[in-house]
Order: structure tokens, then sequence, then C-alpha cells
């Protein structure tokens, strides 16, 4: 079967960016990227930059995600919480859920991650799901066996369709925000792994359509490289993606070879 998985690139700018600077980026994103035509572009803003950015790229080829999601599907008393709906009402139409550093700092886990999941498509948001190992894994010669827990866990009694909606993203913790990469090859063994393992959960068609993104500090010089591995369907991208010029030359990956 010959894949037909289109690419997203997608931004993910944590805790930065005012509205203002949001609204700066955008401007000179937006024609940086206006002729992209090879791939989907995500940018996810913190909450509170979501509804303006939203409406600065209605109507072009840039989309809006929101950097988590609640478990909750709302309305209640959850203080602090951003519901599903609410990030949809804003103009998000992705969610990232289980990031690193929602784990790491935040106490997320598998089971949590599965509840937002259901939160998020319950909306009709699409939830990009992030799945990845510490060093430690990795130097133990661990790391499918931690990636399998986190897909078991994380994604336990999904239906069919639901599965078929979700986007997966391998970060190594090992490589967020360290300088340090995975190599092509390295990566693309563990995407292969990963739709190995999901076709084994939800079958052939679903694990041929999975888009699955790879994000460890991605910049212009390893883009090209890593979307050439077959199991490698785009990119989630931390601080590279502050930069509006930046950002650009990894969307158009493809001209900049």
């Amino acid at each position: 079967m010959q894949p037909t998985r289109r690419p997203l690139i997608a931004g993910n700018w944590k805790m930065y960016k005012t509205i203002p600077e949001a609204l700066e980026f955008v401007r000179a994103f937006k024609s940086l990227v206006v002729a992209a035509t090879h791939c989907d572009i995500l940018i996810a803003p913190p909450f509170t930059a979501i509804k303006a950015v939203a409406d600065r790229v209605e109507g072009s080829n840039i989309a809006v995600g929101a950097q988590d999601v609640a478990a909750e599907a709302g309305p209640g008393a959850f203080t602090g919480e951003v519901s599903a709906a609410m990030i949809k009402d804003a103009g998000a139409r992705y969610a990232i859920i289980g990031h690193s550093e929602r784990r790491q700092y935040y106490g997320e886990t598998d089971k949590s991650v599965n509840r937002k999941i259901r939160a998020a498509d319950g909306e009709g948001l699409l939830p990009i799901v992030c799945v990845g190992e510490p060093l430690e894994d990795r130097d133990a010669g661990r790391a499918e066996e931690f990636v399998d827990r986190q897909l078991a866990e994380g994604l336990r009694n999904l239906t069919v369709e639901e599965a078929a909606r979700i986007i997966i993203a391998y970060e190594p913790i090992w490589a967020i925000g360290t300088g340090r990469t995975a190599t092509p090859e390295t990566a693309g063994q563990m995407h292969a792994f990963i739709r190995s393992r999901i076709r084994e959960m939800f079958g052939e068609k679903v694990a041929e359509d999975l888009r699955i993104l790879y994000g460890g500090s991605v910049k212009p010089a390893n883009i090209a490289a890593l979307m050439n591995e077959a199991d490698i369907d785009g990119a989630l991208v931390g601080g590279a993606s502050l930069e509006a010029e930046t950002f650009g030359r990894l969307v158009n990956y493809k001209e900049n070879r």
C-alpha cells in the first residue's frame, strides 16, 4: 500500500509571546509560507493568543492549535482549566496532548492523556498525542518498551474511528531543548515501531493513514533529512518555531534543501 499521508509541520510556542508579539509573528510568517502546498501548517500559541492568531490566519493555509486541553468536557468547577469546547470556540482545530514538559512538570500521566484525547475528539479537535522516552531508557535499550507502554495506556479503549483521527508526535525527551537530535535513522526506526504497534492495535488502514511527527531540536539544518525517512510525516517544532523566518524555512524544507 502506498502511503498518502500529508506532512504536517507544527510549531509549539510553549510559554512565549504576548498577543502583540504573536500577531507580529503571523504578519511576517504568512507571506513566507503562502505558496507552501506540500504540507499542512500549524501554530500552537499560548491559550491567551489562540483567538487573536486564529482570527489573523483565517482564510490562509495556517491552522491553529492549543498546547493542552482539559480532561473534563465541562462546563464545570475546574479552576484554571480550558475545555476542548472553549479551545474550539477560540478558533483552534488541534490540541497537543501529553507533551513531555506536561508529563515532567505537571504530572501528566498516560491515564490523563487518554481522557484528554477523548475530550478533544469529542469536540472535533484533532489530538496530537506525544510519546517519547527519557535518556536512561534509551541508553538501557528500553526505548521501545517505554513508548509501547505510553501507546498502550494512552490509547486504551479508543475505537478504530477515534484512533483514525489522532496524530502522534514522537519526541525523545533527551532531545527536547538540549540541542541533541535523534539521527534520522534512529527517529525513523522509532516511527516505524510506533506504526507497527498502531497496526496491531487498530488495523492496517489506521496505521498507514496515521501521521507521526518527530519532535526534538528540529531545525532548518536537519528537517530535510528527517523528512526523507519513510515513516516520518512531519515535525513538532519548539524553539525553532518562534522566529518567523526560521519557521518559514522549516515549512519550506523541500525548497531549502
